[in-house]
């Protein structure tokens, strides 16, 4: 039998990620685990901000801030139906700090979106959640939205 205690939606706020965060919902409803929102704030370069000045600084506090309100309000969502939640925040490249926090929390199941991206996009820009599945330590389910679901709405 298969044992999920621990899931984790990784969000990028996107109309996607919400899409994935009811499949999520479901999984945590059926198998009484808790799901693990967490988002990355992306700053590649942080070490470059303190020569930049105050404006760069600014601006990862602001996203932060921002990130922080979006999960809890999230956490709420997926609280009033039921589900437990934790609330995770990182500064760093998104699918390093996934796959970290996967391991961290001994994660049994990510959830993640993806997203259409073209093939030059794609080619270049390469994919957070391809990255994710090569790089986690536990099955990843990858929700493309819209597509054809199994759970009901």
């Amino acid at each position: 039998m298969i044992s999920i205690k621990n899931i984790l939606w990784p969000t990028d706020f996107s109309e996607d990620a919400d899409h994935a965060l009811q499949y999520a919902i479901e999984f945590a409803t059926r198998f009484e685990a808790t799901i693990h929102l967490h988002h990355v704030v992306n700053v590649p370069y942080m070490s470059v901000a303190y020569e930049i000045g105050p404006d760069v600084l600014a601006a990862r506090e602001t996203a932060e801030n921002y990130a922080k309100e979006y999960l809890a309000k999230k956490a709420k969502e997926v609280e009033a139906a039921g589900v437990k939640t934790e609330m995770h925040l990182t500064v760093g490249t998104p699918f390093v700090d996934i796959t970290a926090l996967a391991k961290e929390k001994k994660i049994d199941l990510i959830i993640v979106a993806t997203h259409g991206k073209g093939a030059i996009e794609h080619m270049l820009m390469g994919s957070t959640a391809e990255r994710i599945v090569r790089k986690a330590p536990c099955p990843v389910l990858s929700v493309k939205h819209p597509e054809r679901d199994f759970v009901m709405h």
